[in-house]
């Protein structure tokens, strides 16, 4: 497993985490936690009921049920005003050991409520302002379960920026996992048009679309595509059925894991190293790394055995696809898109 640099962990602590949609709307949350303190209220009202006799009442020496009332409410708000007071050992033990954690407790739900629907908002808005301004030429991954975790570890080995990837996903740990990767996270529905937006796909390089359904897929393609024409999307899909859908849908590049693992699957069957050399050819940390660059002028005119700097294994020409078997040849052309296998420790790049 590699190892990341010391640098890199300490950044980890200054990851962004923003919580943009939660599980239940703002309507739903207030009126559930409402309810929670009547509960927590009633609980107080009935414990001083049952106990009256160890309360008394400074004014008129009666303990009615309306006196209960109004004494629980002052009690749990800690107001205290001295006329009603409890009188024995019994009704001092109640209030302090039953009554006062029930206090405690409706006073947390009130400063939570407050925290989350106020603090919160104010400093994930500011947060979410920031992230608009330096959001440009990123990569969102929508879905970050282990494949999408290494998709991203793997553009921070080539290079990538990790505050340049936004991580979308519907689970907080995995959030949580890509805020301490020194990731984006957003958690919510990547599906979401107002989510989508919020990681900026309009003026995202690029789109990795890798949820655990099919279908969710095709919708976030769809959603991606509404809000952005020249993003690049990269979907994942599973089943061979949908492939054709996810390019219908607008993604510019479709990954089958299936196929790609029963090729790697098939070929260590016949042979001892072409799946290991192939492993090592994917990854950044390999020996050997694929690069792709546009034709230089000094390449025009050569054949792709005449190509310095790495072995050109494949070429995009307009609309044509060039194999290796025409590698002596065909002429390269401007503008043609050279795919090419270099050592790791000299990449071809773009001049």
């Amino acid at each position: 497993m590699r190892k990341f640099p010391e640098r890199r962990r300490r950044k980890q602590k200054n990851a962004l985490i923003l919580h943009v949609n939660s599980g239940l709307s703002p309507e739903k949350t207030l009126l559930l936690r409402a309810c929670l303190i009547f509960a927590l209220l009633a609980v107080v009202i009935v414990i001083f009921w049952f106990d009256r006799d160890g309360l008394k009442d400074q004014i008129d020496g009666h303990i009615s049920f309306s006196d209960i009332l109004y004494f629980g409410m002052i009690t749990v708000t800690t107001v205290g005003y001295g006329d009603i007071v409890p009188v024995t050992d019994t009704a001092r033990l109640i209030d302090a050991f039953a009554v006062t954690p029930i206090r405690i407790f409706i006073w947390l739900i009130f400063l939570g409520t407050a925290y989350e629907f106020v603090i919160q908002k104010i400093v994930e808005d500011f947060r979410m302002a920031r992230l608009h301004q330096s959001l440009e030429g990123h990569i969102v991954v929508c879905g970050f379960g282990h494949s999408g975790m290494i998709a991203a570890r793997e553009m921070v080995a080539k290079g990538h920026p990790e505050d340049k990837i936004v991580a979308i996903d519907l689970a907080e740990d995995r959030v949580s996992a890509a805020a301490d990767a020194g990731f984006i996270g957003l958690l919510g529905d990547a599906t979401s048009e107002e989510l989508l937006a919020k990681a900026c796909v309009g003026r995202a390089k690029a789109v990795i679309v890798n949820t655990r359904r099919d279908d969710t897929n095709i919708l976030v393609i769809l959603t991606v595509r509404h809000l952005s024409k020249r993003s690049k999307v990269i979907a994942s899909i599973r089943d061979e059925e949908n492939i054709k859908l996810a390019r219908l849908s607008g993604a510019d590049l479709v990954v089958t894991p299936t196929r790609v693992g029963g090729y790697l699957l098939a070929d260590a069957v016949e042979t001892q190293h072409a799946t290991p050399f192939l492993c090592d050819l994917m990854s950044a940390g390999g020996h050997m790394v694929m690069d792709e660059r546009t034709a230089r002028p000094d390449d025009v005119g050569k054949t792709m055995a005449e190509i310095e700097g790495g072995v050109v294994v494949h070429i995009h020409s307009g609309d044509r696809e060039i194999p290796f078997i025409e590698r002596e040849s065909y002429r390269i052309q401007s503008g043609d898109k050279l795919l090419m296998i270099c050592p790791a420790s000299r990449p071809a790049g773009n001049p």
